[in-house]
């Protein structure tokens, strides 16, 4: 040992023990320090996490333009309808003093069929599947798991075909809202999606065709439209409070009376604020508008109703076709409901059923199914706004 080496326990430490010695400790500076080898949650091996069996969904799986339609039972595959006025509308009836009576009159009749439609979503799951589910951190249940989220899937397949564009032929989904409550406007008198000029918003004039009615050359069928002069984007109108009085007049002058408002929740929210500009009175209460079970977002009664319009609730879905602002369909649902043919039904085929050779296979398979078709009796009734920013 050097002279004068040893002048502190640390120095004697260092001396014996030495930097990494065989007792596992390491000498720095002035301190002792343990080599550790601890058990952490990240150690290989150790830990492992347990999910359990609830399911959260992260979805939003709304189905409200499905949901605020009638539903009435199929009773015939179609109906009649007058479609002018008994001698056109035409003022007459008066008679000279011990004149002859005047010439008989009638209305005109016309015929509408529509089909029902059959929609239908399935999913399937193996036998090893649905035995290991119920072990080790398996789902449980799978089959009940499944069944619930496809029966909202189902509904939600439904809503958005209910809201496909007009430009889209229904074909064998069920035909859309837009379709509808379109209208063809070149010689109709009315404000339609297909103009006199270019630039029209379908095609082709029978893309407006619906329940075997070619629009072009039948006026009646035309629902209230308005929309902007084409379908350019530069074309689309700031949404105003004159773009709803304006519909509601002309479908009241038809002999409608709106009952819902169907939009999306940008167009809801825009409404929302054009209106809180008009409030009136001090005095506010919350109103939450509902329309056959289905609630719409909370508003403010103050003067003006915001959440409703005319008195007419306002309910919003996500699904809603967007030209800028979303499409907004006012529909009288006096003459337009769902006409079921056979409600929505469950079935279930496979090896837990004890039936695997209709499947095919050793594993479950289940089904959900819906026929029917949406029907408007009166078209005059139903109107749309779109082309807004």
């Amino acid at each position: 040992m050097a002279r004068n080496y040893v002048r502190t326990v640390s120095d004697m430490e260092r001396y014996y023990y030495g930097a990494g010695n065989s007792m596992g400790y390491t000498y720095t500076g002035s301190e002792l320090l343990k080599s550790d080898s601890p058990m952490l949650s990240t150690t290989a091996g150790t830990y492992q996490a347990i999910y359990g069996r609830k399911v959260w969904s992260q979805l939003n799986q709304e189905f409200n333009a499905f949901s605020i339609l009638p539903k009435k039972p199929w009773e015939r595959s179609g109906w009649r309808v007058i479609t002018d006025k008994p001698n056109a509308g035409v003022v007459h009836g008066g008679i000279a003093e011990n004149g002859t009576l005047p010439e008989t009159v009638k209305p005109t009749f016309q015929h509408v069929a529509a089909k029902p439609k059959t929609i239908a979503h399935s999913f399937d799951v193996s036998e090893v599947a649905v035995f290991l589910a119920d072990k080790d951190d398996g789902m449980g249940d799978m089959r009940s798991v499944l069944k619930e989220e496809m029966g909202k899937h189902h509904a939600e397949m439904v809503n958005k075909m209910l809201l496909l564009d007009s430009d889209t032929a229904a074909g064998n989904n069920f035909e859309s809202l837009d379709r509808i409550t379109a209208g063809d406007g070149a010689g109709a008198g009315l404000t339609g999606l297909r103009t006199a000029g270019g630039n029209e918003h379908v095609d082709a004039p029978s893309k407006l065709d619906i329940y075997s009615i070619a629009r072009a050359t039948n006026s009646w069928a035309n629902a209230e439209v308005n929309c902007a002069a084409n379908a350019a984007d530069a074309s689309r109108r700031v949404l105003s409070l004159d773009h709803l009085d304006t519909i509601f007049q002309q479908v009241w002058e038809r002999g409608g009376n709106p009952k819902v408002i169907l939009t999306g929740y940008d167009t809801l929210m825009r409404l929302q604020q054009l209106l809180q500009a008009q409030q009136r009175f001090m005095e506010e209460k919350r109103v939450t508008p509902t329309y056959n079970g289905v609630k719409g977002v909370p508003g403010i009664e103050a003067g003006f109703i915001v959440a409703t319009y005319n008195g007419v609730p306002i309910i919003p879905t996500k699904d809603m076709k967007k030209d800028g602002l979303s499409r907004m369909y006012l529909l009288d649902t006096d003459y337009m409901y769902f006409s079921t043919a056979i409600p929505t039904q469950y079935f279930e085929s496979g090896i837990e059923t004890g039936d695997p050779f209709a499947i095919n296979r050793l594993g479950q398979e289940g089904l959900y199914r819906t026929m029917g078709e949406v029907w408007t009796t009166f078209f005059g009734a139903q109107a749309s706004i779109r082309d807004l920013k």
